[in-house]
């Protein structure tokens, strides 16, 4: 896999930046993480995973038949373990490529009475939807990994 030192992603892939839960799906094309706290964060969204490409690639057109093949695959089997795991009702899936120039779909659930002002991209703002330190993130992981082991594609 290809890797570039300054890109968080890859960096994430490596080892080099803790991630609460780890990886919780990986194979050779994808992996699949909780987001995780920035340096200011004390919580975050529980159910906002990233369906990342192993190779670092900055643009969905630049992937690879077989990259993108497993990352639709992965991104729905994302979503089924978020509504599996935690509950939620809908789930999101966007890919805005700006501010990390490697691929990685967010995937992230909307939990049953969110309001509809905080419906879509704005779904994390909504000041009563559930939010975890990293033990919660790193206990959500490690549910959301045992549904996709138990669940294989």
């Amino acid at each position: 896999m290809s890797e570039k030192k300054d890109c968080i992603v890859c960096q994430k892939h490596s080892g080099k930046i803790s991630l609460p839960g780890g990886i919780i799906f990986e194979n050779d094309l994808i992996a699949i993480t909780h987001a995780h706290l920035l340096d200011e964060e004390t919580q975050h969204y529980l159910g906002h995973l990233f369906v990342e490409t192993k190779r670092h690639v900055a643009e969905l057109g630049d992937l690879t038949e077989a990259e993108a093949r497993e990352a639709g695959l992965q991104v729905c089997r994302a979503a089924q373990a978020l509504k599996r795991v935690l509950g939620v009702e809908h789930v999101y899936a966007f890919y805005i490529g700006d501010g990390v120039p490697h691929v990685h779909i967010h995937v992230i659930g909307r939990y049953p009475g969110a309001p509809r002002e905080y419906w879509g991209a704005k779904v994390d703002e909504w000041p009563d939807a559930p939010k975890g330190d990293e033990k919660a993130i790193a206990a959500l992981a490690e549910q959301v990994h045992a549904w996709l082991e138990a669940n294989p594609a």
